[in-house]
């Protein structure tokens, strides 16, 4: 998975963080499904994800905080968070942010 590439700010990011119960249990087809979803959002600009064997970070870009809370309620993604607290995490926070500044590597004057 690449970095997301995000607009100049302000804009939105979800940050779900999150550990898993034992086993799939239809995760990995429904998360799949979730991202090719969100994609076609409007105002959606990117997500970024990183696992270990005890924590997921999720963290989801939109133009706006409204933007975002309607991803929130899109059927679809109301029934993958359902089973996600019935099936797949033994315990997740949601944090929203603004995000005011970002710079990249490539803005570095030592970046070669």
């Amino acid at each position: 998975m690449l970095l997301a590439r995000t607009p100049e700010p302000p804009y939105t990011a979800v940050i779900f963080s999150s550990t898993r119960t034992d086993g799939d249990h239809g995760y990995a087809a429904m998360a799949a499904e979730m991202e090719r979803l969100a994609a076609q959002q409007p105002g959606y600009l990117g997500i970024e994800a990183a696992r270990d064997e005890h924590i997921a970070v999720t963290v989801s870009y939109w133009r706006d905080e409204a933007a975002a809370r309607d991803w929130k309620h899109v059927a679809a993604h109301v029934v993958a968070q359902r089973r996600g607290r019935e099936h797949w995490y033994t315990d997740y926070r949601v944090r929203i942010a603004t995000v005011h500044r970002q710079y990249a590597m490539s803005d570095s004057p030592d970046f070669v």
